[in-house]
């Protein structure tokens, strides 16, 4: 059975008219005799997306009960035994009520679609899981119900259901979206121009992602290699040269001018796995290029022009950013290099050649280091200075040997001054042997004359086979040498690598790496302090520096103090003492110096994060004060002034009943309006740590009746179950009261009415622990840590139940007297919460009497 297509209709945010438009599709595909049914509709009553709804079929919904109160969801068996061909189900972030067979509705969807049901659904973007944060950034709101990603992806269509902001503030101002009382309210927070702006940008960019994503598919299933100008995507190419920050600010600049352009940067290693670019400049390179918004690449091979053009080709890539050759002018008269290459082979590829200060200065690598020992090289010459005679003497006493066998028995010997001294020895020694072959050997001897034309071939072929075989030996030598030692750099920066990806403290760990490599007495960064005009000519003078982080005995404090100092940009530098490294060391020690500049960039961000996170809390916090000051407050605080103004009114004539049932009305709103307040005071008091706690030993015989007093009538069902030799605890009485008046009222509100909580109390490993049971419904394991968070009413439908803060101020209150709370699955079903608390100590103590 063929699975069926997912349509999702996309939006920006609420009343752009993602239903309306599904429900136009639906009545299109049903016109042209498809057949097409509601599974579930949400009109939010608005009028005109209830009159859309018109003659399509429509599935009855279920009735799902939930703490004493019935709601209705999507009836998936009763869809999936009507098998339609279309099935209508908005809202596919929607979150299931407790007791549904799926905790979400897309997984309600998944069903459907494995069932051959095509879907056509709605989501908006505030509702993706990658976006979640970044919407709750931008409009202060925490969307609860999310859907994965990868489910909106995987639709075969997603159309963007778009809406200017202002166009949706008229809506919103007509009374299209929301009820009158919640018009301006939401005006002047979510639905404010430029959170609506920052939205729709959203929705359009991750539409845009899809749409690629869409392309790259098709691109791979037809075979289509050939650029597609759909998007601006700028690739660089580094080499690790010093030239490569002015290349990446110039693809930057490129990228820039259109909007939405990808930046990416590829270097091409090479793919003999010997040594090439410098490590420390592609890092520094790359870090650059993200800080730029940018993506780095790495590929191997050995045509460069050739894996550059692969590469920009694979990514869809419209401009290629080179650099001017760094090779002289004698150099590019044998080969064109790679800029005027690439530009013959790019096609539809623009390439940029970006001129730089390294332009035309050739590659400056430093010196070829030599393949063998000075000691090898040495005994290479005196064999070939002394070795070469005394075979002359020794040839010359064998009887009986042709030119021939003289030629091959020098030829050997030059083959052993190569192996021995490499190259220079063995050009000695093919010389010398010509020379000495050619004046005793060849007739007429005792001159350098050559009578025989033959015999002067045979010494030419002899001089460059002993030429050639040098060459290949010092060249096999110098290739065994760099693989050496390009193998232990990779082994040694993969290393580096794994530390900073496993280390808890990477910077430490780097510096003392790159000691242990390189048996170092200690290593140091260093950092210039910089007067108020940041001049660094002062801050690097003599006493100067700041030790930023070091390894090792006796560390340097300024880069003259070691034996070798690495700058890594303009402030940093990594001193190294205990001895002088060889040149070629420079470039390990280079990436050491590089990873630990991003790992101090890490570290200060981390504490920059660490720093602010406060700030975001109390930001968040006050956010969330505020809509439940503007909204949760409200009710109490209106139905106060409607019974005072009932009773001041001289229109209405009321009689002692109803004068009596408004003033009740009045006190209740006042005291409930009091109680809030007091919990948001406390709640605000606990965080910034100024709440005043007086623990003395309490006896809970004496403070659970109490509270369960102050509750009321409600509370007279509460069984309670302390054990008369239950020691005392240590608490402040009144906040104790407090905490256990928020759980008792959370357990009854919650309770069924046959089964009333109960309230037991135990001693156990010096503290008291009081449990408040409940039969009720429960919550969710991953759920229990939410429920303590402040302005959260996990499951509460209603708005009238206060601001959410009653467990999470109960629990600050528990945890300020030195105990806390936790919850536990109740058996059998519900909830029961823990209150724990220290025992008071035996002996003479002052407090509540028993």
């Amino acid at each position: 059975m063929a699975r069926g297509e997912l349509r999702i209709y996309l939006g920006a945010a609420p009343g752009v008219g993602k239903t309306y438009a599904m429900l136009e599709e639906a009545h299109r595909r049903a016109a042209r005799g498809t057949d097409v049914v509601i599974g579930f509709v949400e009109t939010h009553g608005r009028e005109h997306t209830a009159a859309m709804i018109g003659d399509l079929e429509q599935v009855p919904r279920q009735t799902v009960p939930y703490r004493g109160t019935e709601f209705t969801e999507m009836d998936l068996d009763g869809v999936l035994a009507r098998r339609p061909e279309i099935a209508v189900v908005d809202e596919l972030a929607h979150t299931n009520v407790p007791g549904s067979r799926n905790v979400k509705r897309w997984q309600d969807v998944q069903e459907l679609l494995d069932a051959g049901i095509t879907v056509l659904t709605t989501v908006n973007i505030q509702h993706l899981d990658s976006l979640n944060d970044v919407v709750a950034q931008i409009t202060g709101t925490v969307q609860r119900e999310t859907v994965p990603d990868a489910v909106v992806r995987a639709a075969e269509q997603v159309e963007l259901v778009d809406m200017t902001p202002e166009a949706l503030r008229r809506r919103m101002a007509h009374g299209n979206i929301y009820r009158p009382d919640k018009i301006d309210a939401a005006l002047g927070n979510y639905f404010r121009v430029g959170n609506l702006t920052a939205l729709r940008e959203l929705a359009l960019l991750w539409l845009a992602d899809k749409v690629d994503d869409q392309l790259d598919r098709y691109r791979n299933q037809q075979g289509i290699s050939a650029t597609w100008e759909a998007r601006e995507r700028v690739v660089v190419a580094l080499t690790g040269g010093p030239e490569g920050d002015t290349l990446v600010r110039r693809a930057a600049r490129v990228a820039a001018r259109s909007k939405g352009a990808d930046l990416l940067a590829v270097h091409v290693a090479r793919s003999d796995g010997l040594v090439g670019a410098d490590p420390a400049q592609l890092a520094r390179q790359r870090v650059l290029l993200e800080s730029l918004g940018g993506t780095y690449h790495q590929v191997l091979g050995t045509d460069i022009p050739a894996a550059l053009l692969d590469f920009a080709r694979g990514v869809n890539a419209t401009q290629l950013v080179l650099g001017a050759s760094r090779r002289g002018r004698f150099a590019q008269l044998f080969s064109r290099g790679v800029g005027v290459t690439a530009t013959a082979l790019s096609g539809p590829i623009d390439v940029h050649l970006v001129t730089h200060a390294e332009a035309g200065r050739g590659r400056r690598t430093g010196g070829v280091p030599a393949a063998l020992s000075r000691r090898r090289r040495l005994l290479g010459f005196a064999l070939a200075g002394l070795g070469m005679p005394l075979l002359t003497l020794l040839v010359g006493a064998l009887p009986d040997l042709t030119l021939t066998s003289d030629i091959l028995i020098f030829l050997a010997a030059v083959v052993g001054v190569a192996l021995v001294g490499g190259r220079w020895p063995a050009l000695v020694a093919a010389l010398g042997g010509t020379l000495l072959l050619n004046w005793f050997f060849t007739p007429p001897s005792r001159t350098l004359t050559i009578a025989g034309a033959d015999n002067a071939i045979a010494l030419a072929v002899f001089v460059g086979v002993a030429v050639a075989v040098s060459w290949v030996v010092d060249t096999a030598a110098r290739r065994t040498r760099e693989a050496a030692r390009a193998s232990a750099e990779a082994q040694t920066l993969a290393t580096v690598a794994g530390s900073v990806l496993r280390g808890g403290d990477p910077l430490p760990a780097l510096l003392d790496r790159l000691r242990e490599t390189f048996a170092l007495r200690s290593v140091s960064l260093l950092e210039s302090v910089t007067d108020a005009a940041g001049r660094p000519d002062r801050a690097r003078a003599e006493g100067a520096w700041r030790v930023v982080a070091s390894v090792g005995e006796a560390p340097a404090t300024s880069p003259a103090a070691g034996e070798t100092a690495v700058p890594v940009d303009e402030r940093l530098t990594v001193v190294l003492c205990g001895r002088r490294l060889e040149a070629a060391d420079r470039r390990v020690v280079e990436a050491f110096a590089a990873q630990a500049a991003i790992a101090l960039r890490q570290e200060r961000l981390a504490e920059e994060a660490a720093t602010a996170r406060p700030l975001a809390a109390a930001d968040r916090m006050r956010t969330a004060l505020l809509a439940a000051v503007s909204h949760d407050l409200r009710t109490p605080l209106a139905s106060a002034k409607a019974a005072v103004s009932s009773l001041r009114s001289h229109d209405v004539e009321f009689d002692a009943e109803d004068r009596d049932e408004l003033l009740a009305t009045a006190d209740e709103s006042l005291d409930r309006l009091g109680q809030l307040v007091a919990n948001l005071l406390d709640m605000s008091r606990l965080q910034a740590g100024a709440l005043g706690v007086h623990p003395v030993a309490v006896w809970l015989e004496d403070v659970v009746p109490r509270a369960l007093d102050e509750l009321g009538p409600a509370a007279s069902q509460v069984g309670t179950e302390i054990p008369a030799d239950l020691p005392a605890a240590t608490a402040d009485p009144g906040l104790l009261e407090r905490v256990l008046v928020n759980i008792v009222a959370n357990a009854l509100r919650h309770s069924p009415p046959d089964q009333p909580p109960v309230v037991t109390a135990s001693a156990h490993a010096g503290h008291v622990e009081l449990r408040i049971i409940d039969r009720g419904p429960g919550i969710p394991v991953d759920q229990w840590e939410h429920v303590f968070q402040p302005f959260q009413r996990l499951g509460d439908r209603d708005n009238t139940t206060g601001v959410g803060l009653g467990l999470a101020l109960s629990r600050g209150l528990a945890e300020a007297m030195g105990g806390g709370i936790t919850p536990e699955t109740t058996p059998g079903g519900g909830l029961t919460m823990v209150l724990r608390l220290p025992a008071a100590p035996t002996g003479p103590t002052e407090g509540v009497p028993r």
